[in-house]
C-alpha cells in the first residue's frame, strides 16, 4: 500500500475528521445534508458549527432516498452520512436508486479503526466490497493527510460525466487524529465544456436525420436541467418531430407543447401507437433506453428504423439498437444543431398528425373525467385533475410504482405543467423511494409545491420518517392511495388460475385509512368527491404555513392504470415486443387486448 508523503510541518492541522468534513463540505457550497450518524456523534457536533442543515433521518435507507431527491430536484450533489456495518447495509437500496437514477451523491460512512481490522471488531465489515457494484467510486481513508484531497475527489466524481453515487469511509482512528488542512480556494475547479457542438455534414447521424420524414423525438433522464433555455422544444419544431419522453425525463420538455404525444414504452399512450408504427427516425437524448422505455416497440426499431442516441458516456449508449450513436453534450449538441438551416425534412402529414393526437389526448381526458364525474365514488384520475387544478403551477409530483399510484405516468392524466416538475423512482423502483424522495425535494425547493403519490405499502416503509419531515417542516402534501396493503402483488394473486386462499397481500376488510398522530402532521380523509377540490385547498393552505400534511383516499382496486389487463410479472400482459408487426391493421387488433383504461403503458426511470 502506498503512503502519502508527511504534510509540511507549518500546514495547519484540525482534530478530528468530521470537523475537517463539515468545513470542506460548506466550502463546497452544501447546505443540505441528510443522515443517521455514527453513534460517537462527533458529526454532530461539527455541524453545529456551520450553516449546512442535516435533516436527521430515522432510517437508513429513508436518508438514502431523500439525499437522491433533493440531487435529482436540484442538479446539486446529495450528501448522507451514516454509521457502520448493519448502518451501510442499510442504505444499500438507496444507493441502488441513486446509481439508476444517475443522481450525485455522496455517502459519508463510519468503519472500523485501521488496528483492528480483522480482529473481531464491533459491527466490522468489508463496507468497500459491500458498496463497490452500486457506485461510481468507493474508497476508505485511512491516512489523515488524505482525508481533504479523497473528499474533493469523491465530491467531483460525483457530479461529472455521468453523475451517480460515491461512497467514502472515514475510519474511527481518524476521529481524534490530526487532519492537515489549510482550507481550499473557492471555485477553484471549474468545467470547461462547449456551448455549442456540431456534427460533421458528412457523419451519418446527420444523413440520418436529413433523411427522415417521419422523426419521434424521445427525452430521457440525462436532460434533466438542461432544458432552461426551452432548445428542445425548438429543436422540436425545427425537426418537425413527434416528442415523447422516458418516466425520469418528464419535466425537461413542456408537456403542453403540440408535438408532446405522452410516455414512451409500457406507458404509451394508445392514440400515439401510430406514430412508432409510422416513424423512419428515433433520435433518443439522454437515455439508457430500459426495458420500460422500449416496451412494445415495434420490431422494426432499431432494425430498418435507425435509433440515432446522444450521450455523455459510451456505456450509456443501448447497443442492441442499430443507428447511429453519438458521444456528446446532448445541450451543447442541440445548440449547435439548430444553427443549421435544416436538421429534418418532416412531411406535412407527419407535422399535421403529432399536433391531431397531442389534441386528441386532451380531448379523451377530458371526456372521461366528465363521465367519471357522474359517477358516486371519487376516482384517482379526479383527485390528480384536482391536485393540477387547485395547486400552484410550479408543483413538483414525486411519484411511486404501484397499482394504482402508476395512473401519474399516464399522460394526460396526469400533465406536467411548464413550470412544474416530476421526480420518479429509477428503473428499480424501490418500494417507498417517492414518499422518502419528497423530503428531499422539498429540501431543495422549499417554496415550490411537493406533491408526493404514493400506495399504502410504500408510505408504510417511510412513515417511520414522518416525524422527520415535521420537525423539519417540509411541508410536502403527501396524497396515500389506500387499498389495504400491496395492490401489485395481489392482483397477480388474484388472476392466478389456480387460487392460493392462504395468502393475501391486502387487508381482506379494504383499506383502513389513517394512521398514527404525529405531532405537526395534518391528516385529512379524502373520499367525498363533492368537496375534493375544497378539500384539497385546505390541505394546501396547511402546506403553506410549513406543515406537511397527509391525505388518505380509499381506492378500490379496480381503479388502476391496467385496468383488466392481466398481470405476468413485472409487466402487465400485453403484446410482446417482437409479436408487434408494423402495420396499422395488427396494430388496432393488439389495442383491443389492452386494459379499458386505453393505455399501453409503466416507467423507465433512469436517465
Amino acid at each position: 500500500m502506498s503512503v502519502a508523503p508527511a504534510p509540511d510541518d507549518d500546514t495547519p492541522t484540525v482534530t478530528g475528521s468530521w470537523n475537517v468534513v463539515v468545513q470542506v463540505l460548506e466550502q463546497a457550497g452544501v447546505q443540505d445534508a441528510f443522515g443517521l450518524p455514527a453513534d460517537d456523534l462527533d458529526l454532530l457536533g461539527a455541524l453545529d458549527t456551520t450553516g449546512i442543515r442535516l435533516v436527521l433521518c430515522r432510517d437508513q435507507r429513508n436518508a438514502l432516498f431523500m439525499a437522491t431527491g433533493y440531487a435529482l430536484q436540484s442538479g446539486r450533489t446529495g450528501i448522507a452520512f451514516t454509521g457502520k456495518g448493519p448502518a451501510v447495509t442499510n442504505a444499500l437500496t438507496g444507493l441502488l436508486e441513486a446509481k439508476s437514477s444517475a443522481a450525485p451523491l455522496v455517502l459519508l460512512s463510519a468503519g472500523t479503526s485501521a488496528n483492528r481490522r480483522g480482529a473481531g471488531a464491533f459491527q466490522e465489515l468489508d463496507q468497500l466490497a459491500v458498496v463497490a457494484p452500486l457506485v461510481k467510486w468507493a474508497a476508505r481513508i485511512d491516512d489523515p493527510a488524505r482525508l481533504v484531497p479523497m473528499l474533493r475527489r469523491a465530491l467531483l466524481i460525483a457530479r461529472e460525466g455521468v453523475p451517480g453515487p460515491v461512497y467514502l469511509e472515514l475510519p474511527d482512528h481518524l476521529l481524534t487524529a490530526e487532519i492537515p488542512y489549510a482550507g481550499v480556494e473557492a471555485d477553484e475547479y471549474e468545467a470547461l465544456r462547449p456551448r455549442t457542438v456540431q456534427l460533421a455534414e458528412d457523419s451519418t447521424a446527420v444523413r440520418t436525420l436529413k433523411s427522415a420524414e417521419r422523426p419521434v423525438l424521445l427525452v430521457g433522464g440525462g436532460m434533466r436541467h438542461h432544458n432552461a433555455d426551452r432548445t428542445l422544444e425548438r429543436l422540436a419544431d425545427h425537426m418537425g418531430a413527434a416528442v415523447f419522453c422516458t418516466a425520469s425525463g418528464r419535466g425537461a420538455f413542456d408537456e403542453s407543447h403540440p408535438r408532446f404525444c405522452g410516455l414512451a414504452g409500457l406507458y404509451l399512450p394508445e392514440a400515439a401507437g401510430e406514430l412508432w408504427l409510422d416513424t423512419d427516425c428515433v433520435v433518443t437524448l439522454g437515455s439508457r433506453l430500459e426495458e420500460t422505455a422500449t416496451f412494445g416497440w415495434p420490431c422494426r426499431i432499431g432494425t430498418e428504423v435507425p435509433v440515432v442516441q446522444v450521450n455523455v458516456e459510451a456505456a450509456e449508449f443501448h447497443t442492441d439498437f442499430a443507428g447511429p450513436k453519438v458521444l456528446a453534450d446532448a445541450a451543447a449538441l442541440i445548440a449547435g444543431q439548430l444553427a443549421r438551416e435544416s436538421v429534418c425534412a418532416p412531411s406535412p402529414d407527419w407535422r399535421r398528425r403529432t399536433a391531431a393526437i397531442h389534441e386528441s389526448l386532451h380531448t379523451a381526458h377530458r371526456a372521461h373525467l366528465a363521465e367519471l364525474a357522474e359517477k358516486p365514488e371519487l376516482h384517482i384520475a379526479e383527485v390528480l385533475a384536482a391536485l393540477s387544478d387547485v395547486l400552484p403551477d410550479d408543483l413538483v409530483l414525486v411519484q411511486e410504482n404501484g397499482l394504482q399510484d402508476m395512473w401519474s405516468y399516464s399522460y394526460p392524466v396526469h400533465h406536467a405543467a411548464p413550470a412544474g416538475g416530476s421526480v420518479v423512482p429509477s428503473e428499480q423502483t424501490s418500494l417507498g423511494f417517492g414518499a422518502a424522495a419528497a423530503a428531499g425535494v422539498k429540501a431543495a425547493a422549499p417554496d415550490r409545491p411537493v406533491v408526493a403519490l404514493v400506495g399504502d405499502g410504500a408510505f408504510g416503509l417511510f412513515e417511520s420518517d414522518l416525524v422527520t419531515v415535521a420537525e423539519q417542516q417540509l411541508a410536502v402534501l403527501y396524497v396515500v392511495l389506500d387499498n389495504g396493503g400491496y395492490g401489485w402483488l395481489q392482483s397477480q394473486l388474484d388472476q392466478r388460475e389456480k387460487p392460493l386462499p392462504r395468502y393475501r397481500f391486502t387487508d381482506p376488510a379494504g383499506p383502513r385509512p389513517g394512521g398514527r398522530e404525529v405531532p405537526g402532521v395534518q391528516r385529512q380523509l379524502l373520499a367525498d368527491k363533492a368537496t375534493l377540490r375544497a378539500d384539497v385547498a385546505q390541505a394546501w393552505k396547511y402546506c403553506e404555513s410549513r406543515r406537511p400534511v397527509v391525505l388518505h383516499v380509499p381506492v378500490a382496486m379496480t381503479d388502476s392504470l391496467f385496468g383488466a389487463v392481466a398481470g405476468g410479472g413485472d409487466f402487465p400482459l400485453l403484446p410482446a415486443p417482437d409479436h408487434i408487426q408494423d402495420t396499422q391493421e395488427h396494430a388496432a387488433d393488439a389495442q383491443d387486448t389492452r386494459g379499458a383504461n386505453g393505455t399501453n403503458n409503466s416507467t423507465e426511470g433512469s436517465p
